[in-house]
C-alpha cells in the first residue's frame, strides 16, 4: 500500500505573522572573546549612542520646522520610534522591525493628509530602508513576504499625490535585496558544512587504507610465522618419535600459546579493517584470567607468585582489562629481560582505585636479553594507565630488579595527559 503523504502546512503564514508581531526574534551570535569585534564592541558602543542620539534631536527639529503642527512632545515621541530601531538592528532584528513600523505607521496617522506634508524626515526613511534589510537578510522568506505586505499599508494610507506605490516599490526592493542575500549565506554555510564532511569522510577514508596496509603487512608477515611455529609445534612428536613425555608437552603448549596468538591476531585484524566505533569483538580478558595468566608462566619455568589481596567487587571492565594487560607485559618483559628471576605480582583494590604491581629480582645469571630493536611494552602500558586517568611507574628495584607499578581509578575522572 502506498505511503500517504504528509498534510501540507497550511498554517504556516499566519505562524510566519504571528512571529513577526510577536514572535521570537531572530539573535546573532555573539564575537568570539578575543577577535577584533569583541575587542571594539566596548569602545564603539557610548559613541553609537551619542550618534543616535544627535539623530533624535535633529528628527524632533525636522517635526517641528517642516511637519506642523506637531508639538515639541509629539515630535519628541516620533523621533524616539524613528532612531530607535538603532539599538537593536544588529542584534534584534524583529524588535528593531516593529519599533520602526510602529514609528513610520504613528507618524502616517498623526499628520493631516490633506496638509500635504510628507509624514517621514530623511533620518526616519534611511533607519527604515537600513531595518528591511537587515531584517530580510536575518529572517526567513515567509516573515519577508509578511513584512513587505504590511510596509505597504503606511505608504497606501498616506499617498501624497499618489506616490504610496512609489513610496512601496524601492522598499520592496530592498527586502528582495536582503532576502537574496540570506538566501546566498545560506547556501555558502551549506557549502562549508560539505566541504567539511567532504574533508571529514576523506581523512577516514586514509584512515581506513592506512589500517588496511598495517592489516595486510602483519597478516601476511606475523600471522605467517605464528602458524609456521604453531605447525612445527604440533608435528614435532611426530618428527621426533624419540621425545620423552615433557618435552611433548612442552611442544603441545607452545603449538597452544601459538593458535591463542593466532586468533588474538586474527581479533585485531578485523579491528583494523573495519571503519566502526564499536567492532564486534570476542569478549577481552579480566582480573578473573590472571591465575591461568600466572600458572602459564608458571608451567614455563618461570617462579612467580600472585597476591590479589581483599576479595572487593569487580572493578569496570576497562579497568580489569588495562590491570590485565599490564601485568601480562610485565610479566612478558621480566622473563625476557631477567629469566629465571622470582617475580611477584599484586593486584589490591582501594577505596577508588585498583592498585597493580609486578616487581622482579635481579637474573640468577648474567643475562643479556636479544637485540630486538625499540621495544613499545612500556610506552602501551603507559598509555593504557592514562587513558583511564592513572599514573604509572616503571623503574629499577634495589638489587638489581624491576618493579612496575600502575594506579588505575575504579570511578570516572578525566583522564591525566601524557
Amino acid at each position: 500500500m502506498p505511503a500517504t503523504p504528509a498534510p501540507r502546512r497550511r498554517l504556516t503564514p499566519l505562524r510566519d505573522l504571528a512571529r513577526l508581531l510577536a514572535g521570537a526574534d531572530f539573535p546573532t551570535a555573539a564575537p568570539a572573546p578575543g577577535t577584533l569585534p569583541a575587542r571594539l564592541q566596548p569602545w564603539l558602543a557610548p559613541p553609537g549612542v551619542l550618534a543616535i542620539a544627535v539623530l533624535t534631536v535633529v528628527c524632533v527639529a525636522d517635526f517641528q520646522t517642516s511637519r506642523a503642527p506637531f508639538g515639541a512632545a509629539e515630535a519628541t515621541l516620533l523621533s524616539l520610534g524613528a532612531t530607535a530601531p538603532l539599538l537593536f538592528v544588529l542584534w534584534r532584528p524583529l524588535i528593531a522591525w516593529r519599533i520602526a513600523y510602529a514609528g513610520a505607521f504613528t507618524s502616517t496617522l498623526w499628520l493631516d493628509r490633506t496638509s500635504g506634508a510628507w509624514p517621514w524626515p530623511v533620518i526616519q526613511m534611511a533607519v527604515v530602508v537600513l531595518v528591511l534589510g537587515v531584517a530580510a537578510a536575518r529572517t526567513s522568506a515567509g516573515i519577508t513576504a509578511w513584512i513587505a505586505v504590511l510596509a505597504a499599508l503606511p505608504c497606501l494610507l498616506h499617498a501624497p499625490g499618489g506616490t504610496g506605490i512609489q513610496v512601496w516599490l524601492p522598499l520592496a526592493g530592498v527586502l528582495l535585496l536582503g532576502d537574496q542575500v540570506r538566501r546566498r549565506t545560506r547556501v555558502e554555510r551549506i557549502l562549508e558544512a560539505q566541504e567539511e564532511i567532504t574533508d571529514l569522510a576523506r581523512a577516514q577514508r586514509a584512515v581506513l587504507e592506512e589500517r588496511t596496509r598495517i592489516a595486510r603487512e602483519m597478516h601476511d608477515v606475523v600471522a605467517h610465522h605464528m602458524s609456521m611455529i604453531a605447525v612445527r609445534a604440533e608435528t614435532a612428536p611426530y618428527r621426533l618419535a624419540a621425545l620423552p613425555g615433557p618435552a611433548r608437552d612442552e611442544f603441545t603448549a607452545i603449538a597452544d600459546a601459538a593458535r591463542d596468538t593466532l586468533t588474538d591476531m586474527r581479533r585485531l585484524l578485523g579491528v583494523l579493517r573495519t571503519n566502526r566505533d564499536d567492532p564486534q569483538r570476542a569478549p577481552q580478558p579480566t582480573l578473573a584470567d590472571l591465575p591461568t595468566l600466572i600458572a602459564t608462566a608458571a608451567d614455563a619455568g618461570m617462579p612467580i607468585t600472585l597476591d590479589t589481596g581483599a576479595a572487593d567487587p569487580a572493578p569496570p571492565e576497562p579497568v580489569s582489562l588495562a590491570a590485565y594487560r599490564i601485568v601480562q607485559e610485565a610479566v612478558a618483559n621480566a622473563g625476557r629481560h631477567a629469566p629465571g628471576a622470582a617475580v611477584r605480582v599484586s593486584v589490591r583494590s582501594a577505596e577508588d582505585s585498583l592498585h597493580v604491581t609486578v616487581a622482579n629480582g635481579p637474573a640468577p645469571a648474567p643475562h643479556t636479553a636479544p637485540a630486538r630493536g625499540p621495544g613499545h611494552g612500556l610506552l602501551g602500558m603507559r598509555e593504557r594507565a592514562q587513558a583511564l586517568g592513572g599514573t604509572f611507574t616503571a623503574t629499577p628495584s634495589d638489587g638489581g630488579g624491576f618493579t612496575v607499578a600502575a594506579r588505575l581509578p575504579t570511578r570516572s575522572g578525566p583522564p591525566v595527559r601524557p
